[in-house]
């Protein structure tokens, strides 16, 4: 039996996900989180052999919340359901760890077929985003702008973008103001931009928003 955690801030998401997965007898969602720190906690209780998590909570998400995941527990698999199906995205959250990604327009079978194949070790990616990180990442002539931005660069310019404070985002990431400022202060640079309208503006034009 594959212990299962669904990670994601709507509960309508989590029932749906705990319902179509109710169909597959080897599949069995033992607990639900809400938020990233609610994965953190939850994981560090054990007993989990697949999280299922979306890109967009409350606390640690995307990027962020995999490193963690994956800091903390190397060998367990993560599978991302996400409205995201943006290629540098997707790339991003893969390098980060993500063992699996989908797109919540996926049917029902292809969650399950994922969720059984990332949880026996293997991968699994929408084909339709598998070609979009060919032809969009490994066969771009150019790196995009916000491409060269570190992780915690990229995390800072997606939840400006999403309207939050930079003393949400402290909050949220558990380090200081200074430092989020900082880090919003780099990413304009690299990106040539020249105020937080700029950064937003960018951020849509680019689906980095959410």
């Amino acid at each position: 039996m594959i212990r299962i955690l669904i990670a994601d801030d709507h509960a309508i998401v989590r029932q749906g996900v705990r319902q179509v997965l109710a169909f597959a007898p080897d599949l069995e969602v033992v607990d639900e989180a809400r938020d990233g720190w609610e994965v953190v906690e939850r994981l560090r209780a054990g007993g989990i052999d697949l999280l299922i998590t979306d890109m967009s909570m409350p606390g640690p998400h995307g990027v962020d919340l995999v490193k963690r995941v994956k800091d903390e527990h190397p060998r367990l698999p993560v599978l991302v359901l996400t409205m995201h199906g943006e290629a540098q995205v997707t790339a991003r959250v893969l390098k980060a760890g993500a063992t699996g990604y989908l797109t919540k327009d996926s049917e029902p079978e292809v969650l399950i077929e994922a969720a059984r194949k990332v949880a026996g070790g293997g991968r699994h990616i929408d084909p339709t985003l598998a070609e979009k990180l060919v032809f969009e990442t490994s066969l771009a002539g150019e790196q995009r702008p916000h491409e060269r931005l570190s992780n915690r660069e990229y995390e800072v310019l997606v939840r400006i973008a999403q309207g939050e404070s930079l003393n949400d985002i402290a909050e949220a990431l558990h380090i200081s103001a200074k430092t989020i400022s900082t880090h919003k202060a780099r990413l304009m640079q690299k990106l040539n931009l020249h105020s937080t309208a700029e950064l937003v503006r960018y951020a849509l034009q680019n689906g980095l928003s959410g």
